[in-house]
């Protein structure tokens, strides 16, 4: 409990007033408990309060800025785990989302589902150290089909200066954001739907930072400037059988993630920053699938190093899928400032899980080496049951029962309205 008062403290100064202070507190531990949805309706009855109305208040009408909690957030991650040799990560993701009136959404691809859904997707960054890992930023993707029709912006609450961005440069503005603020931080890592964008690349080599960025096979580079450019897949299959190696991405849930990896040097564009720039190939050892990594660093470093950082993408992902456990994707808010202020506390409560963890073994090992070491599912599973755990009388429940049926009986009666309205409409002439 020590550790969240000490993050929540982070923030706590963002809320002028007492209520939203409490509130936003309350909202924390509802998203560490066990219970089913993170809604606002969960949320409140977990808290003991009479109604969602608070909570609601909070993530729509209370005043207080989402994007300075969010740098609060990126505060206290780099107080505890911040490290010289940092990476930072980018990477998007996408909730199923049915209707059309939620912020962003719409049909378009999404890695989620594998396909082209209703959804909505965000852009997020991750920062990585031998600590741990969490995500520090987000942004939601607002597609043309919203940035187009200002009604519809309008009625969602998105700000007017607010115009279409790519999911690219969203991303660039995070990294700028990050680095702006002095987040300490070596390399940079993404995959092939960012590693291919040259702004991107020139952005980090101007300012120092390595990266290793995913590209697509068809992706052309010089190896020799008498040939020009060639096809990533071309020059990986001219490597003869010595340029491969065996080394470990990194400890994955079954074991090490062994590949076989080979590298060369390659001439870059006359608009990108001298250093050292390769092209790293990723060759996977059951069937021999290939992935390739655009790769750039001031100085030298081994192949090993590249190595570390590319495997370190995966970090992410795994922040995805423990932040959804805690209510990452369970935004269940239609407008802007909401979804900012929802997504915003569960990164704090990621970041607290974070933390815990590094502190719980800071050289990432038990010395029992019959248990594994605490994992952040474990330790939020032990918060739930240890602190977040609220005792309430009968009554309580049952009101909360009886609120949400009568909730539900007036939702009934209104989309039967609805639907009758639709039903007896005349036919257009």
């Amino acid at each position: 409990m020590a550790e969240f008062d000490t993050g929540f403290a982070w923030i706590a100064g963002r809320f002028g007033r007492v209520e939203p202070r409490r509130q936003a507190r309350a909202f924390l531990l509802g998203l560490l408990s066990d219970v089913d949805t993170r809604s606002c309706w969960q949320l409140a009855e977990q808290a003991g309060d009479a109604s969602p109305h608070a909570m609601q208040r909070l993530l729509g009408e209370a005043v207080w800025d989402a994007d300075a909690v969010r740098d609060d957030v990126r505060r206290y991650v780099i107080d505890v785990l911040g490290d010289p040799g940092g990476i930072l990560i980018l990477d998007d993701t996408g909730d199923l989302k049915k209707g059309v009136h939620t912020v962003g959404v719409r049909r378009q691809y999404t890695g989620t589902a594998g396909r082209v859904e209703n959804a909505q997707v965000a852009v997020y960054l991750a920062y990585a150290a031998p600590g741990g890992h969490t995500l520090i930023d987000r942004a939601v993707y607002l597609p043309r089909a919203w940035t187009d029709d200002p009604d519809r912006c309008a009625a969602a609450g998105v700000p007017a200066d607010v115009g279409f961005a790519t999911k690219l440069v969203l991303a660039r503005r995070m990294l700028t954001h990050a680095l702006d603020a002095d987040t300490p931080a070596a390399w940079v890592t993404a995959d092939e739907a960012y590693g291919g964008d040259r702004h991107l690349r020139r952005d980090l080599q101007t300012r120092g930072i390595g990266h290793v960025l995913a590209v697509a096979k068809s992706h052309r580079v010089t190896a020799r400037p008498a040939d020009g450019p060639r096809r990533a897949d071309r020059l990986a299959a001219d490597l003869p059988t010595r340029a491969w190696n065996r080394l470990s991405a990194g400890a994955g849930s079954k074991g090490s993630r062994d590949h076989d990896w080979a590298w060369l040097a390659i001439t870059p564009p006359a608009d990108e920053t001298p250093g050292h720039h390769w092209l790293l190939i990723r060759r996977r050892i059951s069937d021999g699938e290939l992935a390739f990594y655009r790769c750039w660093s001031a100085r030298p470093v081994p192949l090993r190093t590249l190595v570390r950082v590319a495997g370190t993408r995966w970090s992410i992902e795994t922040c995805f899928q423990t932040g959804k456990a805690i209510g990452l994707d369970e935004p269940q808010v239609r407008r802007w400032h909401a979804w900012h202020r929802h997504v915003t506390l569960v990164m704090l409560a990621h970041a607290i899980l974070t933390v815990i963890a590094a502190r719980a073994h800071p050289n990432r090992a038990p010395a029992d080496q019959t248990v594994i070491a605490l994992t952040l599912p474990e330790i939020r599973r032990l918060f739930a049951r240890l602190i977040a755990t609220t005792v309430h009388p009968i009554s309580h429940w049952l009101t909360w029962s009886h609120w949400r049926r009568q909730h539900q009986a007036r939702a009934r009666t209104s989309h039967y309205r609805r639907r009758d309205q639709t039903t007896h409409q005349p036919a257009s002439t």
